[in-house]
Parts: C-alpha cells; structure tokens; sequence
C-alpha cells in the first residue's frame, strides 16, 4: 500500500491538538501522519494524594514519563509506565502539547486505525548523541520518551537524526553513537516498546546519516530501520534523483532492512556542493516528485511518503494527486494494449480457421438469408396463385356480373325485325 501525510499537524487545521491533526488528515483523503513532538517542556513535582497507588498510564492530570525513587540512597529513574506510583517518589512530566495524559494517547491511536491514518513520531529535529555532554542525556530521553508514547498511540515507527559527526571526530563520535542507541535499545527491548526505531538520512556531510553509515547502524542494532528522505539523499549526492531508476536503486539498497515497509520524506530542496542549503516545497526545487510516482506505479512498493516540505499537506495532497494521474495513464495505456492484442489473436485465430476450412468460406454467406430483406421474401406465400386452385374458379364468379346487361342489347335484335 501506498500512504501519503504531512509532517505535522495541517498547516489548513483549525484546531492545533493531535485529535483536531488525525480528523483534518482524515478529511484531506491523506492516510499517514508524522507526529512532531517539538516544544517539549519538562517539569517535576510530587505525587497528588490522589495518584499515589496508580501508574502513570492511569493518571489523568498529566504525561508522566518518568518516576524518580530513591533506592539505597541512591536516585533511581523508572520509565516502565506500568510501575505504582509511591508517595515518596518525583514524577517528571512532559507538557508537548500532544496529549494530556497516556489515556487520550490510546485514544487518539484508535481513532487513527478508525480514520486509517497510520501515525508515527519524530523526535526534536536536534540531536546530539556523539557528544556524550548533558544534551546527550537529554536527547536519549527524548528518544525514549518518543518510543513509549508512540508505542501507547499504536504508531508504528519513531523516527530520529543522530548528531554532528565532523570529519575530525567523525571515528569517535560513531562510536559513541552507536554505543548510546544500543543502550537505548535494550531499555526498548526492556519495556517490550513495540515501534520500530528508525534512523533518518542526513542531508549535510558533518551530520552523522549518510545511507552507508544508517545501514551500518541497522546491521549492528537490532530493532533498528533506515528511513530514507529522499532530498537528503539528493543534496549529499550532488542531484542525483532524476530517474524512476535513480529511486529505485535507493530503495533496493535498504530493501532487506525494512521488513517490506518503506518509510520515506520527501520536498523540494536547494542544495549545493553535496549539502542541502534549504528545504522548499517540492515545486521550488530541482528535486522532482513524477520519475518517483512514475517507479510507484511501475512497482507497486508498500511505502510510507511524508511531505516534510513547507507545505506540508499541501504538498502531501499534490504528491498523492501526481502518483494517481500517472497510475491512471499507465492502467488506461495497458488497458488498450492488452485489448489491441486481443484483437489480434482473434484475428489471427479466424485467419487458421478459414485456412483449414478449405471452401466454406462461401457458405459463410448463408447466415445472410435471415436478414430483414429475406424475410420479406418469405411473405411470398399468401400472394402465390397457384397455392389454393379453389381461388381460380372464383373469377367466374366476377364474370358473371356483366351478363347481366346482356338484355340491353335486346334493341339491336329490333332492329334487325
């Protein structure tokens, strides 16, 4: 299947919430939704009287991510949703403006599945996970964070960047990358999160995500998938997406990493000298969507496209419109060629026929007769004399009425007297 959505929340929304985003996507005839979580405020408080007994998926008040308790002197962070909330403990608790609490979360995944639109999330655009600095720690909560309300909503994937990685650091700061996801994962793995993580190409050379290293990352980390964008991948290849094959070729290359799933962004870009300057709506660029719709309808792929242009359902809506035109050409075209062929071979099969028939082609002339002319022939019978010879002494009968002025000429015997 092929899905298309926006980035975000409808830039045309009225409303600003994720309920209000899912109902407008829904609306627009889209089927797919990358929810941002961007301005992410945290906080801490102590437990309300009320909350202490319950866990933070039953709290109504707030998103609580995490339960601080001290053990053994020592603060310890819970991020297992599912553990009891004590009256001694912290919470911190994430205000995003996606959902008041885990409760509207599970609804707003059942409303996506009503409406079959498949939600995912994108975690904060700025990463930092070579570093090891304090913003490391936090980006990792970020990422965590991401995993469990993702997970609560039904989404399918958490889509992430992984951090600066200059050519002079470039060695340590993919070690420290990779050694920072993995530890990641295994707290996923921990609390059995179901969304897959997924890495997404960079566009510029000193950002960590070139499509070599994403895969390299995928090959060592279980639970991990390369989520192609489509202008990065043009920008750092100096324009190199022309062709429905150009597409083709870089889908084939993370085919056995997706489980059969592509997940992809697309929109215009400026880019110069294998870096993106800017990303633009996708008729502003040199990047062009048709030779990409024109390899979906050739190839049929199970794909995900979110508009990450400026746009963003704008442009999700022209994408889908494009694909659909070309689909419709291409099914019209095949449709007349294969009608063409019919023809053909029923023409060639007429042709053995005659050919093995020898001279009866001529009597092919016989179903004629039945025609509308013939069967006006066939009316002959009741005008045909000779059919009832009764008819025939009947005309006597006729001649017998002049006989009747026979006596008129009784003068001329007068005359003859």
């Amino acid at each position: 299947m092929i899905r298309f959505g926006p980035a975000g929340i409808p830039l045309s929304c009225k409303g600003r919430t994720l309920r209000d985003g899912i109902e407008d996507v829904h609306g627009l005839g889209l089927n797919a939704m990358e929810v941002q979580m961007v301005r992410v405020n945290v906080f801490d408080r102590f437990p309300d009287e009320e909350e202490v007994g319950l866990s933070p998926l039953e709290v109504e008040s707030d998103l609580i991510m995490e339960i601080v308790r001290v053990k053994n002197k020592k603060e310890v962070r819970i991020t297992k949703p599912t553990e009891k909330i004590r009256e001694d403990d912290a919470l911190i608790t994430l205000a995003s403006g996606l959902a008041q609490n885990f409760i509207e979360l599970r609804e707003l995944g059942q409303m996506g599945k009503e409406m079959d639109v498949q939600l995912s999330m994108h975690t904060p655009y700025y990463m930092d996970l070579a570093s090891n600095s304090e913003l490391t720690a936090r980006c990792m909560d970020n990422i965590r964070w991401a995993g469990i309300m993702t997970d609560q909503m039904d989404g399918n994937l958490v889509v992430t960047h992984l951090g600066l990685a200059p050519d002079k650091t470039k060695k340590q700061a993919k070690k420290n990358i990779t050694e920072n996801i993995a530890s990641i994962m295994e707290w996923w793995e921990d609390n059995k999160i179901k969304p897959l993580l997924g890495f997404e190409t960079s566009g510029r050379q000193e950002v960590f995500g070139s499509l070599d290293e994403v895969l390299e990352m995928c090959d060592q980390i279980k639970g991990t998938v390369p989520v192609i964008n489509f202008a990065h991948a043009h920008a750092r290849e100096n324009g190199s997406l022309r062709e429905p094959s150009d597409f083709g070729a870089l889908l084939d290359k993370v085919r056995d990493y997706v489980d059969g799933h592509f997940y992809t962004h697309f929109s215009g870009v400026e880019h110069e000298g294998g870096n993106e300057r800017r990303i633009t709506p996708i008729k502003k660029g040199d990047l062009k969507f048709e030779p990409l719709a024109d390899y979906l309808a050739e190839e049929n792929p199970n794909i995900t496209i979110i508009s990450s242009s400026p746009l963003l359902e704008h442009d999700a809506m022209y994408m889908k419109v494009i694909y659909e035109r070309v689909l419709t050409k291409r099914v019209a075209k095949e449709s007349k060629v294969k009608k063409n062929g019919k023809e053909r071979d029923e023409d060639e099969e007429e042709e053995v026929e005659y050919e093995g028939l020898g001279e009866e082609p001529e009597i092919e002339e016989e179903p004629e007769l039945p025609r509308p002319k013939p069967k006006a022939e066939k009316k002959a019978p009741p005008r045909v004399p000779e059919k009832p010879k009764a008819s025939v002494a009947k005309p006597p009968m006729k001649a017998s009425a002049p006989l009747k002025p026979a006596p008129k000429q009784v003068p001329a015997v007068k005359k003859k007297r």
